[in-house]
């Protein structure tokens, strides 16, 4: 009887303990800007290498097990982010890039694996307002392969930059 009940206590412990391991970090934030995009002047759409872009920001997160997808309510956002969301089966749930850090208390106070697209003016901002390191700023020009990655666990945050699709190469003047 005693030897039935210490190894009930010791795969209960074990139990707990595997549980803890296998949680990982409370939220892990992957920000981005919007793919590239066309030349029209007002809320433009994605170029063929945006949209082959957003396909491969999907095919980087689809085994992410995102619990949600952020944009802003422009087009290129929202095409950046609708090939993870239509194989995720998630809804494109939209926030107000001009309330940053409103958006940036509320990412911190959830849980789970969440995607972000925004902007160049925007997304090195919110990495800051979430206590990460945004490196440096975007090329606005050119740069569209940044990823983001922020853990946030028991209040600690850390946070990588990563590159994912065709990859960023300055183009300098000869």
């Amino acid at each position: 009887m005693a030897e039935n009940l210490t190894r009930r206590i010791v795969l209960a412990v074990a139990a707990l303990v595997l549980t803890a391991c296998a949680s990982g970090p409370d939220a892990t934030l992957y920000l981005i800007r919007h793919a590239e995009k066309t030349a029209v002047a007002n809320d433009p759409a994605l170029t063929p290498e945006g949209e082959a872009r957003a396909e491969a920001l999907a095919d980087r997160l689809e085994t992410a097990r995102l619990t949600a997808i952020y944009s802003t309510d422009t087009t290129r956002t929202k095409m950046t982010a609708e090939p993870i969301a239509k194989r995720l089966l998630l809804p494109i749930l939209v926030y107000d890039g001009r309330a940053l850090e409103d958006f940036a208390e509320d990412l911190k106070a959830r849980t789970g694996r969440i995607l972000v697209v925004g902007h160049s003016n925007t997304t090195p901002d919110l990495v800051s307002l979430l206590g990460g390191d945004p490196v440096s700023a975007i090329n606005e020009a050119v740069e569209y392969d940044r990823l983001y990655v922020v853990t946030i666990e028991d209040g600690e945050v850390v946070s990588m930059l990563e590159r994912y699709g065709a990859p960023y190469e300055l183009v300098r003047a000869e």
